[in-house]
Order: C-alpha cells, then sequence, then structure tokens
C-alpha cells in the first residue's frame, strides 16, 4: 500500500491488546487502542479506520458484534476482524456469513498467531483502501460532465466552459490557447455547436500541416490557370464555411505573407482568390488555435504583432492542460474505455485504482490525446474485463514521474470554494490519509473531519 493503514482496537484485555498493536506498528501499521465499545464508537466518529480489530466478548454495554454494526454502517469500507476465543470460532463464522452490511472480513482465535495477524490485517487494509479509492471515483463520476464531448468535473474546465457558452453567442474571432492534446478542436466545435451558426458549415485547416505554396489557395481558393495545375476553379475554406465557423489550428505556424493576407479578410471580410481580381465576401465567424506563446513569437519577429493582437481584441480560451485537471482523469478513463468497447466491441468494466493512483502521477507530456491512446491500447491488447497496473505500457509501468501542478487560477471563486479545492488536492496528495492530511494543513483532525464533512466529501 502507498500510506500506512490505520487500525482501530478493540480489546479489553489491555495486555493483550497492547501485545496487538505492538506487533502491527513494528509492520508500518497506525495504530489506536481502546478497551470499550463505547470508546470504539467515539474513535469511529473521529476516525474511520481502514481495519476494525475487535474481540468478540467485550466488557460493557456492546459487544463487537455491536462495534462491528456501527463501524459499517457508519464506515462500509472499513473492514472488521474479529477476535473470539478457542471453541467459540463458529460465532465468528456466522458473523462471516451473513448477508447485508454487516459482514465481518474474517476472524482471529486467541492465543493470536503474530504472522497470520499481520497477514490478515495486510490483505484487509488493502481491501479497505481499494473499495474507499473506488469511492472517490464513482464521487468523481457523479459529478462529472459532458459538454459536447469535453469531458472534465475540475472547477478549471467548468470555468472555461462557462466562457465558451458566453463567447459562442458573440460573432467575435476566439483564440484557442493550449498544448498539444488539450482538445483545442474539440472546444472550436463546441463554440460552433452552441452558436447560432449551428447547423452551419465547421471546416478546419491546420495551418502547419500544409505547405506555404497550397496554403493561399485552400483558405483563399483559386481561379481555374492561377498556376500550374489549376484546370478550373475552386472555391477556398473560406468559402467552403460561408454562414458557419472556420477553424483555424496551429496559427502560430502560418506564414508570415499569409499572415497579412489573413488579417485583412478578419479586418474587412474580403476574399481574394488566387489568380483573381475579383472580390468576394463571405460570412464566416474565424476561431483559431496555438500550443506557441504569440507574444513570444511577435518579440521573435515570427508572428504580426497587428495580427496578434486582432486575434486577441475580444476573447482568448486557456486550455489547461491534463497536469493542471489532475482530477479529470479519472473520468477521462471511464469514457475512453466507453468509447473502445463500442469501437472494438470489447466489455471491459473499469481499472483498479493502483492503475488511477498510476496515470495520475504521470506527467502526461501529451495531454488528453497521449491518455486516450494509453487507454485505447490497454483496451485493444488485454482481457477484461478489469484493466490493472500490468496491463499499463512500459514507459508507464516503469515510471516515477510525479506531477508538479503549478499554482491554480482560483479568481472568481468563494473562500469556502477555495478551501475546498486545497482539501481535496491536499488529501489526494496523501492517497486520503486523513491523518497525513491535517497535519499538512496544520489542523488537528476533529477538524478536518468535520470540514470533510461539512463540505460533503466523506
Amino acid at each position: 500500500m502507498k500510506d500506512t493503514a490505520f487500525v482501530l482496537i478493540v480489546e479489553d484485555e489491555v495486555a493483550h491488546g497492547e501485545a496487538i498493536r505492538e506487533a502491527l506498528q513494528r509492520s508500518q501499521f497506525a495504530c489506536h487502542l481502546v478497551t470499550t465499545g463505547r470508546e470504539a464508537l467515539e474513535s469511529l466518529q473521529t476516525r474511520p479506520p481502514d481495519v476494525l480489530i475487535t474481540d468478540f466478548k467485550l466488557g460493557g454495554d456492546l459487544s463487537g458484534l455491536d462495534v462491528l454494526r456501527h463501524a459499517k454502517q457508519r464506515h462500509p469500507e472499513t473492514e472488521v476482524i474479529l477476535i473470539t476465543a478457542h471453541g467459540s470460532e463458529s460465532l465468528a463464522r456466522e458473523a462471516l456469513s451473513q448477508d447485508g452490511p454487516f459482514r465481518a472480513y474474517d476472524y482471529l482465535i486467541k492465543p493470536i498467531d503474530v504472522d497470520l495477524l499481520r497477514n490478515k490485517v495486510g490483505r484487509a487494509a488493502k481491501k479497505a483502501v481499494s473499495l474507499r479509492e473506488s469511492c472517490l471515483l464513482r464521487e468523481q463520476a457523479e459529478r462529472a460532465f459532458d459538454f459536447c464531448g469535453i469531458i472534465g468535473s475540475s472547477e478549471v474546465m467548468m470555468r472555461e466552459i462557462k466562457r465558451l457558452k458566453k463567447l459562442a453567442q458573440s460573432k467575435s474571432t476566439i483564440l484557442l490557447v493550449g498544448e498539444t492534446g488539450t482538445g483545442k478542436e474539440l472546444f472550436a466545435q463546441a463554440l460552433h455547436q452552441n452558436s447560432p451558426r449551428a447547423g452551419k458549415p465547421f471546416k478546419v485547416l491546420n495551418c502547419a500541416a500544409v505547405s506555404e505554396t497550397l496554403l493561399e489557395s485552400e483558405l483563399f481558393g483559386h481561379v481555374k490557370g492561377a498556376f500550374t495545375g489549376s484546370v478550373a476553379d475552386r472555391k477556398g475554406l473560406i468559402a467552403a464555411a460561408d454562414g458557419g465557423t472556420l477553424f483555424l489550428d496551429e496559427i502560430g505556424d502560418m506564414p508570415l505573407p499569409m499572415q497579412a493576407k489573413l488579417l485583412r479578410t478578419l479586418e474587412t471580410g474580403e476574399v481574394l482568390r488566387v489568380g483573381s481580381n475579383d472580390v468576394q465576401h463571405f460570412d464566416v465567424r474565424f476561431v483559431a488555435a496555438t500550443n506557441h506563446d504569440l507574444g513570444e513569437q511577435v518579440r521573435a519577429g515570427l508572428f504580426r504583432e497587428d495580427l496578434f493582437y486582432r486575434l486577441h481584441a475580444h476573447a482568448a480560451i486557456r486550455l489547461p492542460s491534463l497536469r493542471e485537471r489532475r482530477e479529470d482523469i479519472p473520468v477521462l478513463i471511464q469514457h475512453f474505455i466507453d468509447q473502445a468497447n463500442r469501437e472494438n466491441k470489447t466489455s471491459f468494466t473499469g481499472v483498479t485504482p493502483e492503475v488511477v493512483r498510476k496515470l495520475m502521477n504521470y506527467n502526461w507530456p501529451g495531454n488528453v490525446r497521449e491518455l486516450r491512446n494509453v487507454v485505447t491500447r490497454m483496451c485493444i491488447e488485454t482481457d477484461g474485463p478489469v484493466l490493472d497496473v500490468e496491463h499499463l505500457p512500459e514507459n508507464l509501468l516503469m515510471s516515477t514521474d510525479i506531477v508538479r501542478v503549478g499554482p491554480p487560477n482560483l479568481a472568481g471563486l468563494s473562500m469556502a470554494d477555495v478551501e475546498k479545492l486545497h482539501i481535496i488536492n491536499t488529501l489526494r496528495m496523501f492517497g486520503g490519509n486523513r491523518e497525513k492530511t491535517a497535519k499538512a494543513l496544520g489542523i488537528g483532525a476533529r477538524t478536518l473531519y468535520r470540514k470533510l464533512r461539512d463540505y460533503g466529501l466523506r
């Protein structure tokens, strides 16, 4: 396990309880010992254990079965191991065999074998941690959104989508800025689909994929005889997108001479086909995208300053890298699994929490596109139904990258939202370990649990 598991020991024989605690602490478990059922209930309210070890018979008004029921009712992911005296194993086996939510994980018979104790607690803790992580993933999935194919649950993506919805209604030229693989074309399509131009043409030109000599013809069109091989008139993508949207991808790679011609079209709406003297006018909304720092390119003389300000005159949307929206990774994984199932007629149900942890710690240079390729490859090369760590590509399996996340843009969030986000990120950083989280936040464990409850994170 990645982090120290927390074990609550309930034993009214103090010496016996201390022996159990000492044996488990030597195996790096964090332990808390109480001697009565009432003390156990108080501890359950303060901190949910990964594993609860309780004697079947306890002094006082609560038995080990009472503690079991309270623990499973409050924290279903907690695994419970019962301790019973020799000769009364049937009572413990009954607790293991019963149906419903109050089933024990296992039992131990006095006198306890230390090696057996450590083995059972280790397996129970691993199961509890996996179950807790699965619950967190399910909660994330329930909060997820799918806006025109844009998948996520993070605050940063929700803010950009909110801006997208507003900007889609305008006629303004929009600049999309983001690393390769962040989904710029998907955002451009969403802008078009949510604009008054929806239903009209949506055309795409990758400025980096067309040679300089052909780019002008692709964009503006040409007339017959304009150059060798032009045997007929051909309308360009601006004309083809009339009434709709033209997406100019990787505009930072457009040659300077073409930038001047594009600027004139943006300012006047005029289009002059190659080899023609007749000016045409078309109604087109332009959306441009780049993975370059255009400001730096202007300073280097690679991008026209007037075109730069023309593109920035109205609005720019910055698409965050996958490193900045790690909380979206579990939702995206499931989305790509569902896609692979439809395309390849497979029946994968999901991934193990260990796979999610590994993918969330990877430093995705190719962003969402790279994640999609990894998940798709795993689904193609693996027998289902669940993707596990051994199914990861070798570069990810061997990777020890830990994502370094830059400070997020918190503008527009309330102080409560900022605190909630900070708690979520710190909790995730420590793999759900609440003790380490509280210490890192500089607050007491009780305060952390109260905040988790208040923000609905428990």
